[in-house]
């Protein structure tokens, strides 16, 4: 319930508050259950979660500390929940997210009695900062990606398919614990590999090709990101020369990461090395982004950031080099915020060539 404590500090400024949880990855992030309908935090009362049938023995069992509530069938969930804020005497309302249709109904449900505000930032501002219990998880997630990055070096090979190799890096993670991919897999070889979100497709690997592999593992609902770009067969002294500048690049952004780091500067470390080597327009995303219960959270790493990194952050370094009609390159690490250097969850296999 310490996540419960940690919210109710920054989000209730006086007595008479609640909060109002509806995004799926919050409720995840507060009860450790999936499938909820929506969650209530009072000041004072009962923290309780909706749910529909469905879902409702899982919550019974897996929400510990709440009281579970069943929207029965036919039963409307925000007349329900307006109940139970007036019961609760709340006076005050944060959301964290809630369509306009049903913020319309709660507000009118509400008649005025209870002031109502869309507030989602604050539940951000808990989960981008990990504890070492959610940093364990991801360490984890990160070895199972490593895993699944080790196979794709093995498998990767002239005529062999790109979603052959997905299914083969996939099929690893799975059998050393992994609970799930944290994304699509991504496996876009040849003219395929300059485009950032490739995907995978039944396209046959040929020799000489560049081959940009984008994997992720999830465990215990936490995931990891990780990427690494390859040749199968003997890499041109083109390919090799590209390569070794987003190699440098990364390397020079991890190395600036630490606390109090602004996110607009790391970027820029890698991106010099670029600019330098006389490919910044090919440079079209910025270096990282936040990983956690989501693989997309803040903070974000990008010239336009104004983040500054904190112990506990988790975060991606990922610069790239993408010339259409020739290949891509990306190099991608999941990386932690320590009070001393920056671990890497995601590590090794930085070598253009694939295994023989």
């Amino acid at each position: 319930m310490n996540r419960i404590n940690a919210l109710k500090q920054i989000a209730f400024e006086q007595k008479d508050c609640g909060f109002l949880v509806f995004n799926e990855y919050n409720m995840l992030y507060f009860t450790g259950c999936q499938g909820l309908a929506c969650v209530l935090i009072p000041e004072k009362g009962n923290n309780t979660v909706y749910v529909y049938n469905v879902n409702y023995e899982q919550a019974k069992g897996e929400a510990k500390g709440f009281e579970v509530e069943l929207v029965k069938r036919g039963e409307n969930l925000i007349e329900k929940i307006a109940k139970q804020i007036k019961a609760f005497n709340i006076r005050k309302l944060a959301v964290d997210a809630l369509s306009h249709e049903n913020y319309r109904n709660l507000a009118r449900k509400l008649r005025g009695e209870t002031r109502l505000k869309i507030k989602g930032n604050l539940v951000w501002e808990l989960r981008k900062v990990k504890d070492e219990k959610e940093l364990e998880l991801m360490r984890k997630a990160g070895e199972l990606t490593t895993e699944g990055m080790r196979v794709a070096y093995e498998v990767i090979k002239p005529g062999v398919k790109e979603f052959e190799v997905a299914g083969e890096i996939e099929y690893a993670m799975r059998k050393c614990g992994c609970w799930g991919t944290a994304f699509e897999t991504i496996v876009a070889s040849g003219v395929r590999s300059a485009f950032p979100h490739g995907g995978c497709t039944e396209k046959a690997i040929r020799s000489g090709e560049l081959v940009v592999v984008d994997i992720g593992a999830t465990y215990h609902h936490y995931r990891s990101d990780m990427t690494r770009t390859l040749v199968a067969g003997k890499p041109s002294e083109k390919q090799k020369k590209i390569y070794d500048i987003v190699r440098l690049a990364q390397e020079q952004a991890y190395q600036t990461v630490k606390p109090k780091a602004k996110a607009g500067k790391i970027d820029a470390a890698a991106r010099k090395i670029i600019e330098d080597a006389g490919y910044e327009e090919y440079f079209v995303h910025g270096l990282g982004h936040g990983v956690g219960l989501e693989v997309h959270e803040p903070p974000t790493l990008s010239p336009e950031s104004k983040d500054k990194l904190m112990i506990g952050n988790v975060v991606t370094i990922e610069p790239g080099i993408y010339l259409v009609g020739f290949g891509g390159f990306r190099v991608e690490d999941t990386v932690a915020v320590r009070k001393g250097k920056a671990e890497k969850f995601t590590n090794g296999f930085y070598s253009l060539e694939a295994e023989k």
